[in-house]
């Protein structure tokens, strides 16, 4: 039989949904990560925005279409939320965000299979999802995930460096809801980043507070054998004013003080940031700060969002912006955005850099930088391998390079 894992939303989803592909493999199922045409469907959501909690609903009418009596599953966020959103739908099962393992056990119940429980993540021959942590205690003003997810708790060192140790993919990438406040037995990042001096492997760490950025970090990222020099630390906003409203425990000037800690350990580091366009109450002077820190913490890719306004969170109960209004400044962000990453790209133009392979694109083979640079090679290499490329020109979503 075939089963469809079919994920929308974060990185930890994926690597859930991961864990959920790798459990129906053991019980006999053939597994894809697409939504085509299977036997069943896992259908693992999202509630980041309100759209991904639409897009997440509509996955159902869309499986059915490839099977009217396929058996479907449902996990995830948009679930956790609002469960009868989806029982209504006539599925099979559905749980929510904190519980994924039940999906595995309701799918050896209803075929008559032993329950195998949640295994770890497929790997990969390119990069490896380690999650090190689920939940936030932040409570962002704008954001349900701390309400779906939980509270944060992580996972022993220990079991890390054997997860990590079972996996043969050149990269491993260090991933939860928010790493910055991993923390078991007394053990900080820092103590898991220490622990990690003998992995060789290139190691990449997943999203970042900013508070999180000390020399004592720095120094023991400095440490590691192979280090992606990538820091992808959440702003939201240049406005001392938005971050408040926002609960967010910084100011610009901090943030801004913490990207220039990381350039002087690593000068080439790739600095990547979030910032949401029409917080309510945001005016235009608020919003050219935001514009104005693109330039200042030399960014090299922003994700840029339009607030979308979450029952449960404080931000619900503000009055939005017209979205006309959001939807300018979202493409201005994006705009300034673009303008950043070929900035960032043409700097590095004509150095060394370490790539690793991923996939064939046509006439190029592509994959990502340390400082996370998608690489398009016109040559052919081995899939899963490092070499070290110099960029000659920027391309499309990233840039040309040869190898040296």
């Amino acid at each position: 039989m075939k089963a469809a894992v079919f994920t929308l939303g974060c990185k930890v989803n994926e690597v859930e949904s991961s864990c959920i592909a790798a459990s129906l493999e053991s019980m006999g199922f053939s597994v894809t990560d697409a939504l085509c045409p299977a036997d069943i469907f896992v259908l693992n959501t999202c509630a980041v925005t309100r759209e991904a909690e639409k897009k997440s609903r509509q996955l159902i009418a869309r499986a059915r279409k490839f099977n009217p009596r396929a058996q479907i599953f449902v996990c995830g966020c948009a679930s956790e939320k609002d469960k009868a959103a989806f029982e209504q739908k006539g599925v099979t099962f559905v749980t929510g965000a904190r519980k994924k393992e039940e999906v595995i056990s309701a799918v050896a119940e209803y075929y008559g299979l032993p329950d195998c429980g949640l295994s770890l993540p497929k790997q990969t021959k390119t990069r490896a999802f380690i999650k090190i942590q689920d939940g936030c205690n932040n409570f962002c003003s704008y954001c349900v995930i701390p309400y779906l997810r939980g509270r944060e708790r992580s996972r022993s060192i220990e079991d890390i460096l054997n997860e990590i140790n079972l996996t043969d993919s050149p990269e491993i990438v260090l991933n939860g809801i928010n790493i910055s406040a991993y923390g078991y037995d007394g053990n900080t990042l820092t103590d898991l980043i220490v622990a990690l001096k003998g992995v060789k492997k290139r190691v990449r760490l997943g999203s970042l507070e900013c508070n999180i950025i000390t020399e004592e970090l720095l120094s023991a990222l400095k440490k590691l054998p192979d280090f992606a020099q990538q820091f992808h630390l959440s702003l939201q906003s240049g406005s001392n004013a938005v971050l408040k409203a926002m609960n967010r425990h910084y100011t610009a000037q901090s943030y801004l003080d913490k990207c220039n800690l990381i350039y002087s350990y690593f000068p080439d580091a790739a600095i990547t940031t979030d910032i949401i366009a029409g917080y309510p109450a945001e005016t235009e002077e608020d919003f050219a700060q935001s514009l104005e820190i693109i330039e200042k913490a030399r960014f090299a890719r922003v994700h840029a969002f339009a607030f979308s306004p979450r029952e449960g969170t404080v931000a619900y109960k503000l009055k939005d912006i017209s979205a006309d209004v959001k939807s300018s400044r979202l493409h201005r962000l994006l705009r300034a955005g673009e303008s950043a990453s070929s900035r960032y790209i043409y700097g590095l133009t004509g150095k060394p850099l370490d790539f690793i392979a991923e996939r064939a694109d046509g006439i190029y083979m592509t994959g990502y930088t340390g400082n996370y640079i998608k690489i398009y090679l016109p040559e052919r290499v081995s899939v899963g391998k490092k070499y070290t490329v110099e960029i000659t020109e920027i391309f499309r979503d990233g840039a040309l390079a040869k190898l040296v």
